[in-house]
């Protein structure tokens, strides 16, 4: 029995559907820590799973999910979808397949003011232009689509920077220093 820290408690019984389920478990804590940005918490309690337990083909598949996910190979993770062993696998991989688009997607229009069509397809690994174009439309509308260019400069403009104040920060720093010296 292993337990993974957020009340999820994976039993190794015999039954197929038993399995199936401690593998959905298993895809609902790779999900819930894309979304947290925290998948480094559950990796380590998913490294102790027996060698029999890990002889299940949905288990083995969740476990190798999570370590594709681990490694940033966000490919090998939508890629998945078309070798799940159980069609109950389908719900969990299309939000993850939406967790890793939008979290690319966030990181693209922070790093570039704008990209090709195609570019974009390929960073969000979309198998076709007009995927893009509906994920564009329907989940950032903010984005600009023009002369084979998705154009990030409106989100930009939208989220204006703050100034951070470093001359306080650094007074702030110098005197926690004097504190901490005066206690030692």
């Amino acid at each position: 029995m292993l337990d993974l820290s957020r009340g999820i408690v994976i039993k190794t019984k015999k039954t197929e559907v038993a399995k199936v389920y401690a593998s959905c478990e298993i895809l609902v804590l790779v999900f819930s820590f894309a979304e947290q940005d925290n998948s480094g918490r559950g990796h380590t309690e998913l490294e102790l799973l027996s060698s029999a337990t890990l002889e299940n083909p949905c288990i083995k598949h969740a476990v190798e999910l999570e370590q594709s996910f681990m490694e940033g190979a966000y490919n090998r993770v939508l890629s998945a979808r078309q070798t799940a062993p159980d069609a109950t696998y389908v719900y969990f991989m299309d939000l993850l397949a939406k967790t890793i688009r939008d979290e690319i997607a966030g990181c693209s229009e922070k790093a570039y003011d704008y990209v090709s069509i195609s570019d974009a397809r390929q960073m969000l690994l979309f198998s076709s232009d007009q995927e893009l174009l509906t994920y564009v439309n329907e989940e950032h509308p903010e984005w600009e689509v023009k002369d084979g260019f998705v154009v990030f400069q409106k989100a930009k403009e939208t989220a204006p920077c703050k100034e951070i104040p470093s001359l306080q920060l650094i007074n702030q720093t110098l005197s926690y220093a004097r504190e901490l010296e005066r206690i030692v």
